[in-house]
């Protein structure tokens, strides 16, 4: 009989899949477990028992679904934003480590019912600057969620700026119509009720036309009415004009009384009657012949049409002229659009902020299109004439339609979409213009609707389909940016994620950790080390369902559904390992924790100056626990206490002929080595004398199997931290 001492002095690398059962061979292999359950990776490579979470708030309201977003104002002023159906809660971080509920938001300040829909809570996109919050969904116009002050928050609807006149709106425009459609209107002038006609049916019928801005000769008309597909109502903004952009555009021939116009992108056709103004004379014509109503004779080109002057006068010379000039016309042309955001377009699915601008990205109608503000001028999207500060829109032009979902600012603009990874590159830290702008496709994974984030200085995203999590960081060796799967080794923990955050310097330790919430109710939680190759994740349980999650810094908070059917906002801290706890003063024998607790059973901790105490198990009845037997604690924590469990590989060790995995074997002794430790139970044997015990504590095990495992777990709401293991294998 041979023994051979086994070590691991390590757990790096979290959690495995079984499908690495045979990887013997791999250093991943030696410092990982196959479930870490409950626990949490700590830099140095012990795993430690996950904190408790402390219960903060219940959600009231009739549906109770929310997505979380942080609102950081600044290391003092500190939000949570609950985006439920039709509501929204907002929830201040106070000085004491509280939440208080400061807002609930049930309609915008036009009095309007808030759009939001229990079936897309996971599709908004969030964006914060200052005291503003835009919130976006490609069924909704983009709101706004401000900060009025410590305790109060309204909600409106996005809108433009508009000129000093207010006779132009600054927002993007779009053609949506093919290219030999045309649109008229029966007058050109400032008023209501104008007839707006197309050659072919365009208008929407059930009504979302309605307040729609289209452009038209220079100025803007909105629609008030739709009579059918092809004739709507609308009110003209202002007189349907352009002045020609060009100086002198008219031209004029020796002995002719033809005129050619250059008017860029005119759209009109033959027949089309337009007004000419502020014309001066032009070889040799006067500009009376010139100015007036005029009728388009031949078009030449897109830029460029005739027209014929007054009684046949003709040129005595051949000349460019006519000064800036000015055209008026609501005829029939190819040339007009309509604005970009709507309700029959859709609305942005992506916001973020990039180099001082608002970036929106992907609608209904443009789901490949990207939207940036001005330079410092958040609500205005003038395209202007293309002046390094003036609007940028961008269409990723990659081959295929590319779904907008998320777009990240950091070395770049970052762009997700349904089936690709794009950017749009900054060359030589110099800004984004209108004239170097551009999108690049990059890899081919596609997201989920999870918010992208950063860890690590990589940022990590759900792949499309939801079973694997990638990172997508720029490599200088491949000069690209490249997406890599962090989840291979923990596949089986990747069960269509739903809501990520990131906790920086969390759970006590200066490491940052991602957050996944699943599907099934678990999460996941990854750390990582790129300089040290490592990436290790771990699984979380609780007696209910994690739903969504947030994080402020440091602090990682939590929205679940609790075993009686509560939805509670909780967060993880340290020292008390029970779930949705809730700290309550002793008082004449009893407890109330109504607040979170009717009935059932709850386990308590007592605390007195002494230290903390886990008391048991107690029954709540009416909202309340008889305490009588322990008036000497001055308070008590009461929650549900939760299970923490570390499975370890198959030990195995290379004999004379090879690794021994499969041939029966034993395991005799463990050598644990712990760190303020207590209620521990190895292969279901209970450890005894270890009471905040540090140091190596043995346990004599017996029995044989062909993959021999040590079980280390604790079922109390204890502390629990393994610095790593030796097993003594019987061959």
């Amino acid at each position: 009989m041979q023994k051979v001492r086994i070590p691991q002095n390590s757990f790096q690398f979290g959690e495995i899949s079984d499908n690495t059962i045979m990887r013997t061979d791999s250093p991943i292999y030696a410092a990982s477990a196959q479930s870490l359950e409950n626990m949490i990776v700590l830099p140095e490579g012990a795993v430690k028992k996950r904190h408790g979470t402390k219960f903060h708030a219940k959600n009231t309201q009739t549906k109770k679904s929310l997505h979380l977003a942080p609102f950081i104002f600044d290391d003092n002023e500190q939000y949570i934003i609950g985006i439920g159906e039709a509501y929204i809660l907002c929830y201040r971080l106070l000085s004491d480590g509280t939440l208080s509920l400061v807002s609930t938001i049930t309609a915008d300040t036009s009095s309007a019912a808030l759009p939001f829909d229990e079936d897309y809570l996971q599709e908004y996109n969030t964006a914060q600057y200052g005291d503003v919050m835009f919130i976006c969904h490609p069924l909704f116009a983009p709101r706004m969620l401000t900060r009025t002050s410590l305790t109060a928050f309204e909600l409106s609807v996005f809108s433009f700026d508009t000129s000093y006149d207010n006779k132009d709106t600054y927002q993007p425009y779009s053609v949506f119509q093919a290219n030999n459609v045309t649109l008229s209107s029966n007058y050109s002038s400032v008023g209501t009720g104008r007839v707006i006609t197309t050659s072919s049916a365009y208008w929407d019928t059930t009504g979302k036309h309605i307040g729609v801005t289209v452009r038209y000769g220079g100025s803007e008309i909105a629609i008030t009415s739709v009579n059918s597909t092809t004739q709507a109502i609308g009110t003209v903004v202002k007189e349907l004009s352009t002045r020609l952009t060009i100086a002198n555009p008219l031209r004029a021939r020796d002995g002719s009384s033809v005129i050619e116009v250059t008017h860029i992108l005119h759209g009109l056709i033959v027949g089309s009657v337009i007004t000419v103004s502020d014309a001066v004379s032009v070889g040799g014509i006067n500009a009376n012949a010139i100015n007036g109503q005029r009728t388009v004779q031949t078009i030449l080109d897109e830029n460029t049409y005739t027209i014929t002057t007054t009684s046949g006068a003709t040129a005595n010379a051949s000349e460019d002229g006519g000064g800036f000039v000015k055209i008026t016309s609501n005829g029939p042309t190819t040339f007009w659009d309509e604005q970009a955001f709507s309700a029959v377009r859709g609305y942005p699915a992506a916001v973020t902020f990039h180099e001082n601008r608002l970036c929106f990205g992907g609608t209904i109608a443009e789901p490949d299109t990207i939207w940036m503000s001005k330079l410092g001028e958040f609500f205005n999207y003038d395209v202007g004439e293309a002046a390094d500060t003036d609007s940028i829109n961008l269409v990723a032009a990659t081959g295929d339609v590319n779904e907008i979902r998320y777009m990240r600012s950091n070395r770049d603009l970052q762009v997700f979409t349904l089936s690709d990874e794009l950017y749009v590159p900054t060359y030589l830290n110099q800004a984004i213009t209108p004239t170097n702008a551009q999108i690049r496709k990059q890899t081919p994974f596609g997201s989920e609707f999870v918010l992208p984030t950063s860890i690590d200085g990589a940022t990590v995203f759900v792949e499309k389909g939801g079973r694997a999590v990638r990172e997508y960081i720029y490599s200088d060796a491949e000069d690209a940016y490249i997406s890599t799967a962090i989840s291979t080794v923990a596949s089986h923990l990747i069960n269509t994620p739903v809501d990520m955050a990131v906790v920086h310097s969390g759970f006590s330790t200066q490491e940052s950790y991602a957050a996944l919430v699943m599907d099934n109710g678990n999460m996941a939680l990854f750390s990582s080390n790129r300089a040290e190759k490592r990436a290790a994740w771990t699984n979380v349980t609780c007696q209910g369902s994690f739903k969504t999650t947030t994080a402020l810094g440091d602090r990682l908070f939590v929205y679940a559904l609790d075993v009686n059917n509560n939805y509670v906002l909780s967060e993880f801290l340290d020292d008390i390992g029970l779930d949705n706890y809730i700290y309550v003063a002793y008082g004449n024998g009893t407890i109330d924790v109504s607040s979170l607790y009717s009935s059932g059973t709850v386990d308590v901790i007592g605390y007195k100056s002494s230290g903390k105490t886990h008391l048991g198990q107690f029954t709540v009845s009416g909202g309340n626990i008889t305490m009588t037997a322990h008036n000497s604690y001055t308070h008590f924590y009461v929650g549900k206490k939760f299970t923490a469990k570390i499975i370890t590989n198959p030990i195995d060790t290379v004999a004379g002929n090879g690794p021994v995995t499969g041939d029966v074997r034993g395991v005799s002794t463990v050598v644990l080595n712990v760190k303020d430790s207590e209620s521990l139970k190895v292969n279901n044997r209970v450890v005894n004398n270890i009471a905040g015990f540090t140091g190596n504590k043995e346990v004599r095990l017996l029995g044989y199997s062909r993959n021999p495992q040590v079980t280390i777990e604790q079922d109390d709401p204890m502390p629990m931290q393994v610095n790593g293991l030796i097993s003594e294998l019987i061959l």
